[in-house]
């Protein structure tokens, strides 16, 4: 266990309070894991909380969170949550600050309680877990600990309910399921297909944060299958949904534009897995500029259609068209976007390498992340015998001396750029002679 945590609780019971580690940190613990988060809940207010550590800030509208700073690591300590209709009950110390949307989602719910109701508020019963370092045992409220055994992933009470006050708890079903190899209960996912229309309502603020624990933890590839299976990927990426194949599609055309736009998403998520797994650093920025350039082409293409435009032109009006609408799904942070126009530009600036390019390309910041951009559609469109060999070109100009790699550009055929028109000289006027005179 966490000694900052530790410290927390044993402060929390010094001062008068109740506290106990819940949830993930109980649950990893028992599953022979290392836990990443370790969460404490107790009687004591927000305000309670912040008189006896210094380094607390509060945070949160939804419900009211103390954070104990202790360096990087940070100790999450909540109240326990009581019901809405006990919010007239004095004796629990409530607060009603309750307000659900017409959908029955929660968007404010700062109603405090009793340990038995704060478990029965929890998401899932291997969440609703309670240890006490005051004498070292574990509460169990929801029968978790047999469903830690079974592996079995299990909404605390009516499902549905459940769904509607968060929508998100679809999203963190199949996540804990790709996440411990467990299985989802029948009468935990029964619901979710009908109900996943709700993921609409969710801000793309925090459809960010949870790409980000789909896709950037190590289980992006089964995450996808699972969020495709129970109709919620398209709530991350619209425009790349609708190219998608169908589900269970008895032919696939490999040559098929949704059919290239799976495989080279699947392979983007196979190496970002490799990647995290292997402890190596990733960016967010590389999966998105997977999962947007084939719709980026197919966006590009329809300009042409239309209009005359430059190849750069026809880019930056595509990228105007496809970002904004991406925003609305997932709030993308500018850093990111920064990034992914660069590994985009950057796959036509690998295919000029004549005169001084080559060089110059070779000296970009995010050089590496358009090489390996560049080597991704190359293994994906095994069609395309050009990419094939400027992926190749690429990686040997990187291991080569100075001098060898002057030998490489010269020997590159001079590729024809867009033609540009020359403005038209203006002749000077000629002077008629007699008319001077």
């Amino acid at each position: 266990m966490s000694p900052n945590a530790l410290k927390v609780l044993f402060r929390l019971n010094k001062g008068g309070f109740d506290a106990y580690l819940v949830g993930g940190g109980v649950r990893d613990i028992l599953l022979g894991q290392k836990p990443k988060d370790f969460d404490i809940a107790t009687n004591a207010t927000p305000d309670e909380i912040k008189s006896l550590f210094r380094n607390c800030r509060l945070i949160g509208r939804r419900f009211r969170l103390a954070h104990i700073v202790f360096g990087r690591e940070i100790i999450e300590v909540a109240t326990f949550r009581g019901h809405h209709n006990s919010a007239n009950d004095k004796d629990k110390n409530c607060t009603k600050t309750s307000k659900q949307s017409e959908d029955g989602m929660l968007l404010r719910d700062n109603i405090y309680g009793s340990i038995d109701e704060d478990a029965e508020r929890r998401d899932f019963t291997i969440n609703a877990l309670y240890y006490s370092s005051k004498d070292f045992k574990i509460f169990d409220f929801a029968n978790g600990v047999q469903d830690v055994k079974d592996k079995i992933i299990r909404l605390i009470g009516d499902p549905e309910t459940r769904y509607r006050e968060d929508p998100v708890r679809m999203l963190r079903a199949i996540r804990f399921a790709t996440k411990l190899d467990m299985e989802i209960a029948v009468e935990t996912r029964k619901p979710i297909k009908e109900l996943s229309p709700l993921m609409a309502n969710i801000p793309a603020a925090r459809m960010f944060e949870e790409f980000l624990k789909m896709f950037i933890s190590g289980k992006a590839l089964a995450n996808y299958h699972q969020l495709r299976e129970y109709n919620l990927f398209s709530y991350f990426f619209p425009a790349v949904d609708q190219k998608l194949p169908k589900l269970n599609a008895p032919d696939k055309d490999e040559s098929n534009d949704g059919d290239l736009l799976e495989r080279f998403i699947i392979q983007a998520m196979k190496n970002t897995d490799k990647r995290i797994n292997n402890e190596q650093r990733v960016t967010p920025a590389f999966l998105f500029a997977a999962m947007l350039w084939y719709p980026l082409q197919h966006y590009i293409k329809q300009i042409n259609l239309h209009n005359q435009m430059s190849p750069q032109d026809a880019f930056f009006a595509a990228l105007s068209e496809i970002m904004p609408e991406q925003q609305r799904s997932i709030a993308i942070p500018k850093r990111f976007q920064s990034v992914m126009k660069d590994i985009w530009i950057l796959q036509e600036k690998l295919a000029r390498r004549e005169g001084k390019k080559a060089f110059k390309t070779f000296e970009h910041p995010k050089f590496r992340a358009g090489y390996d951009f560049l080597l991704l559609r190359a293994q994906i469109e095994t069609d395309n015998t050009q990419l094939a060999e400027l992926a190749k070109w690429w990686t040997d100009f990187q291991d080569i001396s100075f001098d060898a790699q002057q030998q490489m550009v010269k020997s590159v055929k001079s590729v024809p750029g867009p033609k540009r028109r020359t403005p038209r000289k203006r002749r000077k006027p000629t002077i008629n002679p007699a008319v001077e005179s």
